[in-house]
């Protein structure tokens, strides 16, 4: 309304030098959060909940990543 728009903040960048790309699932309950994994500490920097597939293609948008390529850490 009058004219305000509501800003979307960038995601954060990741260097793929430095991160990778990983799903995090709870075993129990099945819950999936998109994370970046450091590659030489191995500290994961949560993105986003994953509750549907639209929510995996977005994660995968947003970063340029291809599904197949996201490993599944539990």
């Amino acid at each position: 309304m009058f004219g305000w728009k509501r800003k979307t903040a960038a995601p954060p960048a990741f260097p793929p030098e430095d991160y990778e790309p990983v799903i995090r699932s709870s075993i129990c309950t099945g819950e999936k959060v998109a994370c970046m994994r450091n590659r030489q500490t191995g500290r994961m920097q949560e993105v986003m909940l994953i509750r549907t597939q639209e929510d995996l293609d977005s994660f995968c948008r947003q970063y340029g990543l291809s599904p197949d390529r996201i490993k599944t850490v539990y």
